[in-house]
């Protein structure tokens, strides 16, 4: 097995069983000349293996220009690949997102007589899925870690074999279980959690609105983000607007043992996200005994199930948040029994629900695999619901009760 990477990094990545160093990564850049060179001579020798692709970007695309011209830059960087790893016996290259470097990887396959896959995960698909539909035709197979993201492929790219499209979900690393999950009562502030990069596909200024409206409405809460990004600073504008420096806390970059203590504090793990195959935070809010609060997109009605493992509402309808969050504020502050034994059978179902299907350590399991079965058979073969799925994941939520299956 070869790591690879188009970009180099200086960072030594470290913290988990079966990480790699720098060293141990196959990194594309800084670019060689005289590589290039015989990277360029190998688009020679072999342009029958990518005359279809090279034909696809100047007379069928349509994207724009700048797009076309980045894709053939992108295909000089797979020839460059190509070379990279000749002489290593390749069998076969998975890129692990369907951005730019899966052309790349694309065209190093196609130059040295392999296969190759790709993970779709949400934006790469839902949002910047640039060629999507020539990737798709020479991938032997495509993981996406989503129902939501497989119904989407095979819907927008109706031409696709759909049994290449498999679903293998993400995971977390599951603890033993949390001490408590419980915060609620009267008298104690009413506390939020964001965990997420400023970026503004995390949408982090919905939340600032909500929090406004929230202030407006009286509520004794705070509201405390973790990450950073590019949009920090547009942050901090909205909070000095709205008043809320004393409610709302942007924590930057917080390390791992500091998340756990914050998922810990938290009443309420909140998500904002415009686009998202199925974030890994609420699978660690989850894990850890969490009530959480999403918008009904994409993926994540199938890990956030309203109303038993956690609470939806409707994306981009600021009163709809805010009314959820009032909401399970009522409940955290009631005394009444139902309220409690409600909020702590969300809390219950929610960690089983994770344990059950976003295990980490199962799903790597599972997906290594059926990863080798698709790589060494010949042979893309349907199961009983004429889709090629990865071991107990083949119907979505919708299509059946898997909460009261775990119990």
């Amino acid at each position: 097995m070869i790591a690879g990477s188009v970009r180099s990094t200086n960072e030594v990545h470290g913290g988990r069983d079966g990480a790699i160093s720098e060293s141990e990564i196959l990194c594309l850049q800084p670019l060689r000349l005289a590589t290039l060179l015989r990277a360029l001579w190998l688009i020679v020798r072999r342009w029958d293996r990518i005359a279809g692709l090279i034909r696809h970007l100047v007379l069928r695309g349509k994207e724009s220009p700048k797009r076309r011209l980045k894709a053939l830059l992108h295909t000089c960087l797979g020839a460059y690949y190509a070379v990279l790893l000749r002489g290593r016996a390749v069998d076969h290259i998975h890129v692990h997102h369907g951005y730019f470097g899966s052309w790349v990887a694309m065209v190093a396959a196609r130059l040295l007589e392999v296969n190759f896959s790709m993970t779709l995960h949400g934006s790469d698909l839902l949002i910047n899925g640039v060629y999507l539909d020539t990737k798709l035709e020479h991938c032997r197979f495509c993981v996406t870690v989503s129902e939501y993201n497989r119904r989407y492929i095979l819907e927008h790219f109706p031409a696709t074999d759909r049994r290449k499209i498999l679903v293998s979900r993400l995971g977390v690393d599951i603890a033993d279980r949390p001490k408590s999950g419980r915060r609620e009562g009267r008298g104690h502030t009413f506390r939020m959690l964001a965990v997420g990069r400023l970026h503004t596909v995390k949408d982090h200024s919905f939340l600032m609105r909500a929090c406004a409206r929230l202030s407006d409405c009286g509520l004794d809460f705070e509201c405390h983000i973790a990450g950073e990004g590019p949009e920090r600073q547009r942050l901090e504008l909205l909070i000095r607007e709205d008043n809320l420096e004393d409610r709302v806390k942007l924590l930057g970059h917080v390390n791992r043992e500091r998340i756990d203590s914050l998922y810990g504090c938290a009443d309420v793990v909140v998500l904002t996200s415009r686009s998202e195959g199925i974030p890994l935070v609420l699978m660690e809010a989850m894990a850890q005994g969490k009530i959480v609060l999403a918008p009904a997109i994409t993926g994540i009605p199938e890990i956030v199930i309203a109303g038993k493992t956690g609470a939806l509402y409707a994306p981009g309808v600021l009163g709809d948040f805010v009314e959820k969050i009032l909401c399970l504020q009522r409940l955290m502050a009631s005394q009444n029994p139902c309220a409690v034994n409600r909020l702590d059978w969300i809390r219950h179902a929610a960690r089983a629900h994770v344990l059950h299907n976003f295990n980490r350590s199962k799903n790597l399991t599972r997906f290594g695999d059926r990863f080798l079965q698709q790589i060494t058979t010949g042979d893309l073969a349907d199961d009983d619901f004429g889709v090629t799925d990865f071991p107990n994941q083949a119907r979505s939520a919708s299509d059946e009760d898997l909460v009261l299956q775990q119990i």
